[in-house]
C-alpha cells in the first residue's frame, strides 16, 4: 500500500503569521517538520504543499520536494486534494506543518487501520483524544467528536457534545487535526460542495459526514504538539534544547 505525507504550509496563520518560517533549533519550523515526518520512515514520498513562495524556498533548500498547486483552495484538504491529483498513492495522510514532534506510533496505526480493512469500508481516518477540564471542553477553538460504538465519526463541533442530560456522565473527545486519506476519497471529497453545518461551524470535516463518507476515529493518548502561538513556540525551542 503506497503512502504518501504531505505536508501543507501557508505563510498566513490566524494567530501567528510567518510561524512555519520561525527558528526552532538552528532550522525553519517547517523544515523540522519535514524532516520529522520523512524520520518515521512510513511514507514512499513526503512533499510539503504551499502558495508561498518564501515557504517553498526554505523548504526546498532543505532537500524537500514542494508542491505549489495552483488555485484558491476553500479547506486545507482542497488543496490537499489539488496536489495529489498526479500522485501515484493509495493513502495519502495529511500532516499540519506546524507539528514537528510527530507522533510515529499514531501514524502507523492510522496506516494499519487502512491495511487492516479489507472490505474498504473506511474512506478517512483521523484521531481524537479524552478532555475533562472544562475550559478545553467549552474552548469553540477545540473541535469536539462524537463516534458511533465502532468509533466512525457521528459528528464534529466546537460546541461541547454531547450534551450531558444527567450531571456527571458527560465524555468529551478532541479531535486532532490529522487525517489519512484514501486517495479515491481524497479526490472525491474535493468535488463536493461545502454542506450547511461545515459553512456554520466553520470546520471541513462536516463535509465528509454530509455526503456520507465513513470517517474512522482512533482515541490517541494525549494531544499533538503543535505551535499556535509565541509562547508554543518557545515551548518547542526549549524541548529541543532538552
Amino acid at each position: 500500500m503506497k503512502t504518501v505525507a504531505l505536508i501543507p504550509a501557508r505563510y498566513a496563520a490566524t494567530r501567528f503569521p510567518g510561524k512555519l518560517l520561525e527558528d526552532l533549533a538552528g532550522k525553519p519550523v517547517i523544515v523540522r517538520t519535514f524532516e520529522a515526518a520523512v524520520a518515521t520512515g512510513l511514507f514512499d514520498r513526503v512533499c510539503v504543499v504551499t502558495d508561498d513562495n518564501r515557504i517553498a524556498s526554505s523548504a526546498g533548500k532543505a532537500g524537500a520536494e514542494v508542491l505549489m498547486p495552483p488555485g484558491d483552495f476553500a479547506t486545507g484538504s482542497d488543496r490537499i486534494a489539488a496536489a495529489s491529483r498526479d500522485i501515484d498513492a493509495d493513502i495519502i495522510v495529511n500532516i499540519q506543518g506546524d507539528e514537528p514532534f510527530l507522533n510515529t506510533g499514531l501514524l502507523r496505526r492510522m496506516i494499519q487501520t487502512f491495511e487492516a480493512d479489507k472490505d474498504k469500508e473506511i474512506e478517512v481516518v483521523s484521531a481524537a483524544f479524552p478532555i475533562t477540564d472544562a475550559m478545553e471542553i467549552n474552548n469553540p477553538n477545540n473541535v469536539k467528536v462524537v463516534t458511533d460504538d465502532r468509533g466512525f465519526a457521528l459528528y464534529f463541533s466546537r460546541s461541547p457534545v454531547p450534551y450531558p442530560a444527567r450531571e456527571g456522565v458527560g465524555e468529551y473527545m478532541q479531535h486532532i487535526g490529522i487525517y489519512a486519506f484514501r486517495k479515491s476519497a481524497l479526490m472525491h471529497f474535493a468535488g463536493l460542495p461545502p454542506c450547511k453545518p461545515e459553512r456554520i461551524e466553520k470546520l471541513e470535516n462536516l463535509r465528509f459526514l454530509c455526503h456520507g463518507m465513513r470517517v474512522k476515529i482512533l482515541q490517541a493518548d494525549e494531544k499533538t504538539i503543535g505551535i499556535d502561538t509565541p509562547g508554543d513556540l518557545e515551548k518547542a525551542r526549549d524541548m529541543f534544547r532538552r
